[in-house]
């Protein structure tokens, strides 16, 4: 009995296969003639890729979507702060002060930028350099944003490599004898060889990040004075610190320290646009 089942099993399969099949015998079959199985297999690769490439699509179009409305948020952020800007200007009047209203602008949307990055922790105080102005003119400025008042306006020095009564070039890099432009957060104070001292922390990238390296601290200088200037005609420089006048130092730098938002401005076109804080 089984060696019965086992001939016919065989004869049947050697039947099957031997009856000539119409696409075995149709010249230049295709695989896909041969197999519906193949004619499947790539119509479902051809909707996984389809399905693959919708979602590609989408992703895109939604990354795209995600930067429209950060540059939109961007955009009317810029916008509050140019009207904050334009206010504080106004009340503090600091068109009679020397100060462009574009400074305080590029101050404010540092100053912010800082701020919610948690890096600014003495948020009342902001402090601006205007190196635009010559080291004869009164340009730093320390303002309370809460108080909304200009608590100082005097005298800040250059490095001796940058100029001599206008600074017009800057670097970042150590021994250059140069001023370095952008933001810093203000540390703290110690005693030095120039007395009552203030550390900075630099924050644009490639413009003042070496300043802890490059001992760039606030401190008071006998060079920086009316009586310098009427003497010599301009002011005393430094190895790149901003130096303020010895008399204020004691002063200012309790104020300033702690945290608080410190921005040396220059209208250089690079540091605008590639300022890490300003486009960040």
């Amino acid at each position: 009995m089984t060696a019965s089942v086992h001939y016919l099993g065989k004869l049947l399969c050697i039947t099957l296969f031997a009856v000539p099949s119409p696409l075995m015998e149709k010249k230049n079959a295709t695989p896909s003639d041969l197999s519906p199985l193949y004619t499947y297999y790539h119509s479902s690769s051809a909707l996984a890729s389809k399905a693959t490439h919708t979602k590609a699509i989408k992703t895109k179009a939604a990354i795209r979507f995600a930067a429209a409305r950060r540059a939109a948020a961007r955009q009317a952020e810029l916008k509050i702060i140019r009207m904050e800007a334009h206010i504080l200007y106004e009340e503090l009047q600091l068109a009679n002060e020397g100060m462009d209203e574009k400074v305080l602008k590029y101050a404010l949307i540092g100053y912010h930028r800082l701020l919610k990055r948690n890096e600014i922790q003495n948020p009342d105080i902001l402090t601006i350099c205007d190196f635009g102005q010559a080291s004869s003119q009164k340009r730093m400025y320390v303002i309370d944003l809460n108080a909304k008042k200009l608590l100082s306006r005097n005298y800040v020095a250059h490095g001796v490599s940058s100029g001599t009564a206008f600074a017009s070039s800057f670097s970042n890099t150590p021994e250059s004898h140069k001023s370095s432009l952008g933001f810093y957060v203000t540390r703290n104070t110690y005693i030095g060889e120039n007395g009552l001292s203030l550390r900075l922390d630099g924050f644009d990238r490639g413009f003042n990040t070496l300043a802890g390296r490059r001992n760039i601290v606030i401190h008071g200088a006998p060079y920086v004075s009316d009586r310098i200037l009427e003497k010599y005609g301009v002011m005393g420089t430094t190895y790149g610190c901003p130096a303020i006048p010895e008399e204020l130092s004691r002063e200012l730098i309790p104020v300033l320290t702690g945290g608080s938002c410190f921005f040396i401005y220059y209208p250089s076109k690079r540091y605008l646009s590639h300022s890490s804080v300003l486009n960040g």
